[in-house]
């Protein structure tokens, strides 16, 4: 994720717009992907608001083996929320006003940015509007983050004419060239990026699976994706020795969810994987797309092996390449 960031400040090293008295050029926005700066009184922070606050972004994200929130917060006071600080990527302002709502505003003093404005009478609301309104303000950071790192991947992104299976298939996807081949049959794809941070070092890849199999009975499709996958890591991925191959982690159901991929049906899946009979394991994430028109189910899958480093940063990654794929 440090190339991801350091890709941000060479892409959007400026943007031009249209101002009432000509252009101007907004600087380049700072900050992680996944994190967000709230702008609240300090004495709001330390208190119930923040409270609210720290409760609801700091949910875990299902399917990673260690507890990682969906998103990292920090806290500036208003007052300090001004030169350099207003050039944060992903801003959370909560402040009292006369109406209740949520307002989104980008770009306004560095790019790319987004700014959620979340407004209420009194602290009660502010309380409340949180609460309510916290999985809505989520998935605008989140929504954000994926465009910023796919607008990046679409910069760097590998010749997939290279690749029969991609051929094959008929689509397109945005993966970045630093995937290297693991192996292409025309039937199924195997790309891997050796991972180049922390403890994983040498070891640790980000990975990235492509296939698709006939649709038989589009009712059935939810509730086959974790066999499948399982058929999939038999046939395709092996261990280090003979009997070993990736599965589905059996202690750990993995979560399902409605998505939709090209405008198409589909299902996100996060769960964890493993090696049958070694201690290989990690988190992956999978979207199993219907294409009626052409009576097939789409899998793109990624997967990744960091031993004792977080992963969040590393499945948002294969999440952004995923909701690229596009159908020809």
């Amino acid at each position: 994720m440090k190339k991801l960031i350091c890709l941000f400040a060479l892409i959007f090293i400026t943007v031009s717009c249209k101002g009432g008295k000509g252009d101007y050029v907004l600087p380049t926005s700072t900050g992680n992907t996944n994190k967000i700066l709230v702008v609240i009184k300090g004495n709001d922070w330390d208190g119930r608001i923040g409270d609210e606050i720290r409760t609801v972004f700091g949910e875990h994200q299902v399917g990673l083996p260690q507890p990682e929130t969906l998103l990292s917060v920090s806290q500036i006071d208003p007052i300090g929320f001004k030169g350099f600080m207003r050039n944060s990527k992903a801003v959370l302002i909560v402040r009292e006003g006369e109406k209740e709502r949520i307002v989104v505003e980008k770009n306004k003093y560095a790019a790319p940015q987004i700014l959620i404005y979340a407004t209420a009478k009194n602290k009660t609301g502010l309380v409340n509007l949180i609460r309510n309104k916290g999985k809505e303000i989520i998935k605008l950071f989140k929504d954000a983050d994926i465009q910023f790192a796919q607008r990046i991947f679409k910069k760097e992104r590998v010749d997939e004419n290279q690749f029969k299976t991609i051929k094959k298939l008929g689509v397109t996807i945005d993966i970045p060239k630093r995937f290297n081949l693991v192996e292409d049959t025309g039937d199924f794809l195997w790309l891997r990026q050796h991972l180049k941070s922390g403890i994983a070092r040498g070891d640790g890849s980000n990975n990235i699976l492509l296939y698709s199999y006939p649709l038989e009975d589009e009712n059935k499709v939810a509730d086959n994706i974790t066999a499948m996958r399982d058929v999939i890591g038999e046939k395709y991925i092996p261990g280090s020795k003979e009997g070993m191959y990736m599965i589905t982690e059996q202690a750990y159901t993995p979560f399902t969810y409605d998505a939709e991929i090209d405008e198409k049906k589909a299902y996100e899946t996060r769960g964890k994987w493993e090696v049958k009979n070694d201690f290989m394991a990690g988190p992956f994430i999978n979207y199993t797309i219907i294409d009626k028109e052409n009576k097939r189910v789409i899998v793109f899958e990624g997967f990744t092996y960091a031993p004792s480093v977080n992963k969040r940063d590393f499945i948002f990654e294969l999440e952004a390449i995923g909701k690229s794929l596009k159908i020809k």
